[in-house]
C-alpha cells in the first residue's frame, strides 16, 4: 500500500469498524474494541452496537446496558457516547478538562458558577445514592425543590457538568425514559491510566478500530489538542502502522464487505472522521442536516449512497429509502438483506417501500 490512491479506505474501515464480518458475541466487546460509539440518538446507537455483532436484538444490547457492561455518558467533544466500564474513568480524567475549556461562556450566560454545580452536586448525591435511578425530570425536580432552578437548558448542562466531573452516568431505562446514576455506584472500580498510558490508549482504539485515518481525523474525533494527538500517536508507538497521512492497527480482520448496509444515525463510520470524502462524495450534503444531525445512511459498495427512514407498523417496520440515484435491482435486492438483518435486530419483519 502506497498512499491514499492504493488503500482501499472504505474496505479497510468496514472491515476494522468489524461493520464487515462482525464477530462479536458480546455488546460490551463491541464498546470496548470501539473505545466509545457516538450514542445521542439511543435507538440508532443500540442498532450501531447490534450491527457489529454475530447476533443482536434491540433487547439483548438494551440488557448490557442494564446490566452495567456499557455505560452512557459524555466522555469526549460534549457528546453522548457509550463506552466500556474499564475506560469511563480514565477517558474523563484525559478528555473532560478540554471539553470543559470551551464551556465558560455559555455558563456564564445560563448563570452557572461552581457555586451553583457545588449545590447541585450536593443535592444530587442525596438523591441517588443507595443505588437508586431517576429520569431527567426527576433529577430536575430534586434540584427545583433544593432551589437550583432548572430553565433555558440549565437543568441539561447542570446534568452534563456533574458527568464530566465524574459524579453521574446513565443507567438503564425507566420505560422510554432514561435513568441517571451515580457513577461510583454503579460502574465497578477499575486500573486508572496514566496520562501518558491514557493518550496511547486512545490512540490505540481509535486507530485499530477505525483505521485508516489521519492525524485530523484523531483530533476531531477525540477532541485532543493536534500537540496532544501528535504526543497519543507517538507514544502508542509500535502498535500502529502507517501509509502515507494514514494510521490504522497492525492488523485488519479477514471479512468481505456486504454490498449493502443500513446504518443508523451519526455512526462512526462517518462521523468518527474529519475528511469523510474516501466514504462520502462531497456533493451529497443530504446526510446531515442544517443543525448538525446526521441521518441514518445506506452504504453500498462502501460508499454512502443515500439516507433511509424507519416507521414502526403494528406487525412490521417500513424502511423508506432516499437513495443519491435511482437503484439497480441488484443493489435494492442486497438491501433487502440488509433490511432483514435491522428487521432481525428489532423484532419486526422489515419492508422496504
Amino acid at each position: 500500500m502506497a498512499g491514499k490512491k492504493n488503500l482501499d479506505i472504505a474496505g479497510l474501515r468496514l472491515r476494522n469498524q468489524r461493520i464487515a464480518g462482525a464477530g462479536f458475541k458480546q455488546p460490551g466487546e463491541v464498546v470496548a474494541w470501539m473505545g466509545a460509539i457516538q450514542a445521542q440518538d439511543y435507538l440508532g446507537a443500540l442498532w450501531a452496537v447490534g450491527l457489529r455483532m454475530k447476533k443482536a436484538t434491540e433487547e439483548v444490547v438494551e440488557r448490557a446496558i442494564a446490566e452495567r457492561e456499557v455505560v452512557r455518558t459524555w466522555p469526549m467533544r460534549g457528546t453522548l457516547h457509550f463506552v466500556a466500564p474499564a475506560d469511563i474513568r480514565w477517558m474523563l480524567a484525559l478528555l473532560a478538562r478540554r471539553v470543559l475549556s470551551g464551556r465558560p461562556a455559555r455558563y456564564r450566560q445560563l448563570e452557572l458558577d461552581q457555586a451553583v454545580f457545588n449545590k447541585s452536586r450536593d443535592v444530587l448525591v442525596s438523591a441517588l445514592e443507595g443505588g437508586r435511578q431517576l429520569t431527567r425530570d426527576a433529577m430536575y425536580q430534586k434540584l427545583e425543590a433544593g432551589g437550583i432552578s432548572t430553565a433555558g437548558q440549565r437543568g441539561i448542562h447542570i446534568l452534563g457538568r456533574l458527568a464530566l466531573d465524574g459524579l453521574l452516568c446513565f443507567g438503564p431505562r425507566e420505560g422510554k425514559q432514561q435513568t441517571f446514576v451515580l457513577l461510583e455506584e454503579w460502574v465497578p472500580p477499575a486500573r486508572m491510566l496514566d496520562r501518558d498510558e491514557a493518550l496511547a490508549a486512545l490512540a490505540e482504539r481509535y486507530f485499530t478500530s477505525r483505521g485508516p485515518a489521519t492525524l485530523q481525523d484523531f483530533v476531531w474525533w477525540s477532541g485532543l489538542t493536534v500537540a496532544d494527538a501528535k504526543a497519543a500517536i507517538e507514544l502508542a508507538g509500535s502498535r500502529l502502522q502507517k501509509e502515507d497521512a494514514f494510521w490504522f492497527g497492525l492488523k485488519t480482520p479477514a471479512a468481505t464487505p456486504a454490498p449493502a448496509y443500513l446504518l443508523p444515525p451519526f455512526d462512526e463510520y462517518t462521523i468518527a472522521y474529519k475528511d469523510r470524502s474516501a466514504v462520502l462524495d462531497p456533493a451529497h450534503g443530504g446526510v446531515v442536516s442544517g443543525n448538525g444531525i446526521f441521518y441514518p445512511i445506506l452504504v453500498l459498495g462502501g460508499q454512502v449512497a443515500g439516507t433511509w427512514k424507519r416507521e414502526l407498523k403494528k406487525e412490521s417496520v417500513a424502511i423508506t429509502l432516499s437513495p443519491f440515484k435511482p437503484l439497480k435491482k441488484k443493489e435494492r435486492d442486497a438491501i433487502a438483506l440488509a433490511a432483514e438483518q435491522y428487521g432481525r435486530f428489532i423484532g419486526k419483519p422489515a419492508v422496504l417501500v
